[in-house]
């Protein structure tokens, strides 16, 4: 499945690639992120949890910093699964900025391929929750980079 999508901050671009870099700031912004923890320089072990229909799930997973051009392109990959077994995951992610008059455009795709319960919700839920979660993901971050100006 793939999820794309994108939005527009007020910040310096440089300003903003280093917070994406930056896990343990980065998921204060996620909804729902209970916990990460660094590996090292470019892994990070993370748990959030998130309800997709009328299922709560705790995942935890691992992210890799795959390729990285400051200041403009980012790319992760993850694997994780439920805590409690309800499904398994794999994901890359693309992430790219791009300054603008109105600000720094940021861009994503994620190609998520997902077995087990929750992989029945199918494209439509997820989706969904995916842009739900990018609606509160971007108020956070917005707020989190007011206080780093």
């Amino acid at each position: 499945m793939i999820i794309e999508g994108g939005f527009t901050l007020n910040a310096p671009i440089d300003k903003l690639f280093d917070f994406l870099l930056k896990p343990d700031t980065i998921m204060t912004c996620l909804p729902g992120a209970e916990s990460v923890r660094l590996i090292d320089d470019t892994t990070y072990e993370c748990v959030v949890k998130q309800k997709v229909g009328p299922i709560s799930a705790k995942l935890k997973f691992v992210n890799k910093l795959t390729k990285v051009e400051r200041p403009h392109h980012i790319e992760i990959e993850g694997e994780g699964e439920d805590v409690t077994k309800l499904g398994h995951f794999k994901q890359k992610s693309i992430v790219d900025l791009k300054e603008t008059p109105e600000g720094v455009e940021v861009t994503y795709k994620t190609d998520v391929s997902i077995v087990g319960k929750l992989a029945m919700f199918g494209d439509r839920i997820m989706r969904a929750k995916a842009k739900d979660t990018e609606k509160e993901f971007t108020k956070n971050l917005r707020e989190k980079l007011k206080t780093l100006a």
